[in-house]
Protein backbone atom coordinates (compact mmCIF):
# COMPACT_ATOMS: atom_id res chain seq x y z
CA UNK A 1 0.00 0.00 0.00
CA UNK A 2 1.88 3.37 -1.44
CA UNK A 3 1.38 6.64 -0.42
CA UNK A 4 -1.30 7.31 -3.23
CA UNK A 5 -3.58 4.93 -1.57
CA UNK A 6 -2.53 6.40 2.17
CA UNK A 7 -3.88 9.92 1.78
CA UNK A 8 -7.23 9.44 0.67
CA UNK A 9 -7.89 6.61 3.39
CA UNK A 10 -6.41 9.21 6.27
CA UNK A 11 -8.61 11.60 4.58
CA UNK A 12 -11.51 9.73 4.99
CA UNK A 13 -10.59 8.26 8.46
CA UNK A 14 -10.12 11.74 9.42
CA UNK A 15 -13.34 13.23 8.29
CA UNK A 16 -15.24 10.27 9.70
CA UNK A 17 -13.82 10.95 13.00
CA UNK A 18 -14.47 14.43 13.59
CA UNK A 19 -18.14 13.95 12.58
CA UNK A 20 -18.25 10.66 15.04
CA UNK A 21 -16.63 12.85 17.43
CA UNK A 22 -19.07 15.82 16.97
CA UNK A 23 -22.46 13.37 17.28
CA UNK A 24 -20.99 11.49 19.65
CA UNK A 25 -20.19 14.52 21.69
CA UNK A 26 -23.75 16.26 21.27
CA UNK A 27 -25.56 13.68 22.09
CA UNK A 28 -23.47 13.07 25.44
CA UNK A 29 -24.41 16.70 26.37
CA UNK A 30 -27.94 16.34 25.56
CA UNK A 31 -28.68 13.37 27.51
CA UNK A 32 -26.89 15.21 30.70
CA UNK A 33 -29.09 18.03 30.29
CA UNK A 34 -32.13 15.64 30.16
CA UNK A 35 -30.82 13.88 33.16
CA UNK A 36 -30.40 17.17 35.26
CA UNK A 37 -34.12 18.27 34.10
CA UNK A 38 -33.38 20.85 31.65
CA UNK A 39 -36.42 21.83 29.13
CA UNK A 40 -35.68 19.85 25.45
CA UNK A 41 -36.82 22.99 23.72
CA UNK A 42 -33.03 24.28 24.43
CA UNK A 43 -32.33 22.03 21.73
CA UNK A 44 -34.51 24.12 18.96
CA UNK A 45 -33.21 27.56 19.46
CA UNK A 46 -30.61 27.65 16.62
CA UNK A 47 -33.09 26.24 14.22
CA UNK A 48 -35.66 29.19 14.24
CA UNK A 49 -34.37 30.35 10.57
CA UNK A 50 -33.66 26.69 8.44
CA UNK A 51 -34.55 28.04 5.90
CA UNK A 52 -32.61 31.69 5.39
CA UNK A 53 -28.81 28.86 5.93
CA UNK A 54 -30.06 27.14 2.51
CA UNK A 55 -30.32 30.89 1.08
CA UNK A 56 -27.28 31.80 2.34
CA UNK A 57 -25.37 28.77 1.19
CA UNK A 58 -26.75 29.93 -2.45
CA UNK A 59 -25.91 33.16 -2.72
CA UNK A 60 -22.68 32.52 -1.43
CA UNK A 61 -21.89 29.74 -3.69
CA UNK A 62 -23.88 32.29 -6.67
CA UNK A 63 -21.18 34.93 -6.15
CA UNK A 64 -18.41 32.44 -5.38
CA UNK A 65 -18.85 31.32 -9.46
CA UNK A 66 -19.85 34.34 -11.19
CA UNK A 67 -16.48 35.96 -9.59
CA UNK A 68 -14.36 32.84 -10.71
CA UNK A 69 -16.14 32.73 -13.84
CA UNK A 70 -15.15 36.83 -14.10
CA UNK A 71 -11.48 35.91 -13.07
CA UNK A 72 -11.00 33.21 -15.81
CA UNK A 73 -12.32 35.48 -18.29
CA UNK A 74 -10.51 38.83 -17.19
CA UNK A 75 -7.33 36.30 -16.75
CA UNK A 76 -8.03 35.69 -20.57
CA UNK A 77 -8.20 38.89 -22.14
CA UNK A 78 -5.00 40.51 -19.92
CA UNK A 79 -3.05 37.19 -21.26
CA UNK A 80 -4.16 37.76 -24.65
CA UNK A 81 -3.40 41.62 -24.86
CA UNK A 82 -0.30 41.43 -22.26
CA UNK A 83 3.28 39.63 -22.29
CA UNK A 84 2.89 38.47 -18.85
CA UNK A 85 2.84 34.81 -17.57
CA UNK A 86 -0.12 32.65 -17.83
CA UNK A 87 1.07 30.66 -15.02
CA UNK A 88 0.73 33.58 -12.65
CA UNK A 89 -2.16 35.72 -14.23
CA UNK A 90 -4.79 33.05 -14.39
CA UNK A 91 -4.63 31.60 -10.62
CA UNK A 92 -4.03 35.47 -9.17
CA UNK A 93 -7.00 36.91 -10.71
CA UNK A 94 -9.19 34.08 -10.00
CA UNK A 95 -8.71 33.92 -6.65
CA UNK A 96 -9.02 38.22 -6.73
CA UNK A 97 -12.31 37.64 -8.64
CA UNK A 98 -13.58 34.85 -6.32
CA UNK A 99 -12.92 36.78 -3.36
CA UNK A 100 -14.73 39.67 -4.62
CA UNK A 101 -17.50 37.28 -4.95
CA UNK A 102 -17.30 35.63 -1.98
CA UNK A 103 -17.32 39.76 -0.55
CA UNK A 104 -20.42 41.06 -2.60
CA UNK A 105 -21.61 37.36 -1.55
CA UNK A 106 -21.72 37.78 1.96
CA UNK A 107 -22.83 41.76 2.28
CA UNK A 108 -25.96 40.23 0.32
CA UNK A 109 -26.87 37.74 2.59
CA UNK A 110 -26.35 39.66 5.24
CA UNK A 111 -28.54 42.22 4.18
CA UNK A 112 -30.64 39.07 3.22
CA UNK A 113 -30.82 38.16 6.76
CA UNK A 114 -31.44 41.44 7.92
CA UNK A 115 -34.90 41.09 6.14
CA UNK A 116 -36.17 38.21 7.64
Amino acid sequence: MGPQVLVPVSLFAMIFGIVYLFYSTRNRERLALIEKGADASIFLKGRTKGNSAWKIFVVNLAFLLIGSGVGIFLALIITTYTALNDGAVYPSIIFIMAGIGLLVGFKTAKDLDKEE
